[in-house]
Parts: structure tokens; sequence; C-alpha cells
């Protein structure tokens, strides 16, 4: 419980910096929405095109666990969002719900949590994980969420609008130009790369405080967002990494090491994927906050269960 405690700490660290800032007026009422542009049009556009630009395919190419990894996150995705519209909810507030239930929080977290409690071989898995969550499941959140704004009827018309929406949006783009460079067998120039890694490297942090921002404002959480977010939660919590136990280790017979980190990855808190597309997309952004705090603070016991789990299996 130490090790998970140590990695997550931070996290709170940077949310409260975020929420004191505003309560202080260090940060005025349009800071949350300011920072989280920020993040949405450089810093995580950044990022993306330097992981990227930098995977080496024959360390990522895993498909066993690409397969379990990728099923257990996108199952849960389309179940929550099936539910969340029978409720009913908009398609856009349903997705954002369905991120909320299965973006894990690999990149901040799980980097040094796997590293801790799995050793280095689990950072080629990491890696596998921050690609298929940041990416794809990022990406197909972007697209039914740009098709669930749109209000045209025809079809023609509707998939040319959310097509110009799509090929516009920094999210999308930025993971294509750096698949791109390896692919032609091209390398980003010294300058360049440390440029991303910098602009980079301030996604989570400025993501984070801005949550703190968005939290400090004075807003009452009704009895159903509540009841949501604890049903989010457990999703994310409960539900993800047993679903991705159960493709590792029974249908695709992973071996311990790559089953271990799976579920490990599948079992992290929500990641702030999930607020930076409720602010941007101008959505309620109540349900995710609550998710995100609350997901954090209980994947301390759950994780730490699970890594006592497995030392007790050898």
């Amino acid at each position: 419980m130490l090790a998970t405690l140590t990695v997550v700490l931070p996290i709170f660290a940077l949310i409260f910096t975020g929420w004191l800032s505003r309560r202080i007026g260090a940060l005025g009422p349009n800071a949350t929405s300011e920072l989280n542009r920020f993040v949405v049009y450089l810093a995580l556009p950044a990022l993306l095109v330097d992981i990227t630009a930098n995977a080496r395919w024959t360390d990522v190419w895993q498909p066993g666990f690409i397969a379990a990894f990728t099923l257990g996150a996108f199952i849960v995705f389309v179940v929550t969002i099936l539910f969340r519209l029978r409720r009913p909810r908009p398609l856009a507030d349903a997705t954002i719900d369905g991120l909320n239930a299965a973006y894990a929080n690999t990149g901040f977290v799980g980097f040094p949590l796997a590293a801790a409690a799995l050793g280095p071989a689990a950072l080629a898995p990491t890696l596998i994980a921050t690609i298929i969550t940041v990416c794809v499941l990022f990406a197909v959140a972007i697209i039914l969420i740009e098709t669930g704004l749109q209000t045209e009827k025809r079809r023609t018309k509707l998939f040319i609008k959310v097509g110009s929406s799509l090929i516009r949006n920094p999210l999308l783009i930025a993971p294509v130009i750096g698949a791109i460079i390896p692919v032609c067998g091209l390398t980003i120039p010294v300058p360049a790369e440390t440029f991303l890694k910098l602009l980079g490297g301030a996604a989570s942090p400025c993501a984070l405080v801005a949550l703190g921002l968005f939290l400090a404002a004075q807003r009452e959480s009704s009895e159903r967002d509540i009841k949501s977010a604890a049903l989010l939660t457990s999703f994310k919590l409960i539900l993800q990494p047993a679903v991705t136990w159960m493709f590792a280790a029974l249908i695709f017979d992973l071996p311990p090491h790559l089953t271990h980190a799976a579920v490990l990855l599948a079992a992290l808190p929500t990641g702030t994927g999930s607020f930076m597309l409720a602010e941007f997309y101008k959505r309620e952004a109540s349900v995710t906050s609550n998710v995100i705090l609350t997901s954090t603070v209980l994947s301390v016991v759950t994780v730490s269960l699970y890594l006592a789990l497995i030392g007790l299996m050898g």
C-alpha cells in the first residue's frame, strides 16, 4: 500500500494546488477552461506525438496482451455507454461516462506504479496500455462525442460535418503524425524531441490542476450524481480489471507477468481524459470530477489488495 500511496500522493497534491489557487484568488474563474484548452491544443498533442514516434514496435507487439487489455477497456466502455443511454442520457454525455469507467490513468500512475510493483519488465506493457488508452480509446470517444453533438438528420451531411470536426481535432491528428515518423524511417531531431518532452510533460499536471480549479467552484452534487459516480467508480476499479483478467488468464492464457501487468493497469483509477473532454465540449463535469477523485482514493486500497494477492500467489 505504501508504494501505491507514494505514486498517487502527487496527484492529490496537484489537484489541491488547483483548488487552493482558485480559493485564494490566485487564478480566476476562466482559468479552468483556459488551462484545459492549453492541455487539449498543445500539451497533450505533444505528448501523443512523442509517445507514438518513440514507440519501439518490436517491444509493443504483444498480441495477447493487446487483445486482453483492449477488450477489457472497450467492453466496459461500450457497456457503460449503452447503460447510460437507457437513462436516457445524450450520446456525448454517455460517452464521457464510458471514459470515466474505462479510461485508466496509465500515463501518470501506470509507469511509476508498474515499475515499482512489477519491475522494469512491466514498462513495455505499460507503454502498450498507454497507447491503447490515450490514442485508441480516446479517439473513439471523440468520434462518438462529435457524432452526438451534431444535429444534422441526413447521413451524408452528418458524415461530412463529423469528419470535418475530426480532421481538425489535435488529439486525433497528433498520434497519426507521431506514427508516421517511425513508419517512414525518420527520427525526431534532438531539439524537437526536447520541445515535445517539455510541452508534453505539462499535460497531466495541468489537467490535474484544472480539475482542482473545477472542484473549487461552488456547486452542489445531487444524489443522482453521487450514485452515478459510485457506479462508474465500481465499473473502473472492479469490472474492468475483472474482465481484463478473464481475457488475459482464461482466454488468451498469457504468462503470469503479462497477466499481472494487464490487470494492474486495468485496475488503475480514472485518468483526466474524460474531464478534459467534458470541459472542452462544455458538458457537465461534476460526475466526472467525482469519479476521478473517488477512484484515485479507493485505488490505493484495491490496487494494494491485488498486489498483495499476487504476492501470496508467488
